[in-house]
C-alpha cells in the first residue's frame, strides 16, 4: 500500500532522512520508533508532501507521492494527526470536522456519524471552539477530523503525547478497532512502548535517520529496546 524506497531528505545542509526503505502493507499497523531527533517526524511529514525529499521514492496504492502536493495526497486517501494536533483553536469543532471533507473521494459534505460513534464527546461539543477543548479532547478531535475523509492509511505523530492516561487508553482502543476490525492501515509514531506494544502489529526503528530494524512487534526484543530506545 505505502512503499518508500530509498528516501533521503535535508534540511539545508543537514541530511536528515538517510536512504530509508519501508513497505507498509494493507491491513498493517506499523509503529516507527526511536529515539528524540532521529528523524520520525520527518518521515512522516515527507511522506505527507509537507516537507520535500531531495531523493528516493514514495509510493501510495502505486501512485508516486513526491508527484502531488499536500492536498493531493489526502484526496488519495491518506488521513494525517499532526504532532500537537494543530487543530484550529478558533474554529468550533464542527468546522475542525468539516475542513477535511473536501478530499473525500465520495464527495461527501456531511461529516460521518461513526466519528460521533468513536467519539462521542465531540457531538456534545459541536458548537465549542476547538481551543477550548482539554488535550484529550483535542487528540479526539484531531483523529476524528482524519477520518472525516474517509482515509485507506491513519498516519498519527505521538497520539499520546501529553493525553492524560484515561483517555490514552480511549485512543488505543479506538485505534485497535479502526485496524483490527475495519481494517484501516495505521502507520504511527509512538515513544511510550507498552502502548506500541498493545496497538501495533509491526515496527520499525529509526536511528538518526536510518531504518535500522523493522519486524513483527513481537519480536521486538530488550536488545534492540537497549541499543535504539532507551535513553
Amino acid at each position: 500500500m505505502l512503499e518508500i524506497q530509498n528516501l533521503n531528505q535535508f534540511y539545508g545542509e543537514s541530511h536528515t532522512l538517510w536512504d530509508v526503505s519501508l513497505a507498509i502493507n494493507p491491513g498493517a499497523c506499523m509503529c516507527l520508533m526511536g529515539r528524540n531527533g532521529v528523524g520520525k517526524t520527518t518521515l512522516l511529514r515527507t511522506i505527507m508532501g509537507l516537507v520535500s525529499a531531495r531523493s528516493g521514492k514514495v509510493s501510495f496504492d502505486g501512485k508516486n507521492l513526491l508527484a502531488a502536493n499536500a492536498e493531493a495526497r489526502a484526496r488519495l486517501g491518506i488521513g494525517f494527526v499532526p504532532q500537537g494536533r494543530e487543530i484550529f483553536p478558533l474554529l468550533s469543532v464542527e468546522e475542525n470536522l468539516r475542513i477535511g471533507l473536501p478530499a473525500r473521494r465520495d464527495g461527501k459534505k456531511v461529516i460521518p456519524e461513526r466519528i460521533f460513534e468513536l467519539f462521542p464527546v465531540l457531538k456534545t461539543m459541536l458548537r465549542r471552539r476547538g481551543g477550548d477543548l482539554s488535550g484529550g479532547q483535542q487528540q479526539q478531535l484531531a483523529i476524528g477530523r482524519a477520518l472525516a475523509i474517509d482515509p485507506k492509511i491513519l498516519i498519527l505523530d505521538e497520539p499520546t503525547e501529553g493525553i492524560q492516561p484515561n483517555i490514552v487508553r480511549e485512543i488505543g482502543d479506538i485505534l485497535m478497532r479502526l485496524n483490527r476490525d475495519e481494517k484501516l492501515t495505521v502507520l504511527l509514531v509512538e515513544q511510550k512502548l507498552p502502548f506500541a506494544r498493545r496497538v501495533a502489529s509491526e515496527f520499525c526503528l529509526l536511528d538518526r535517520g536510518r531504518a535500522v530494524a523493522t519486524g513483527k512487534m513481537d519480536s521486538l526484543d530488550e536488545g534492540l529496546i537497549r541499543q535504539y530506545l532507551t535513553v
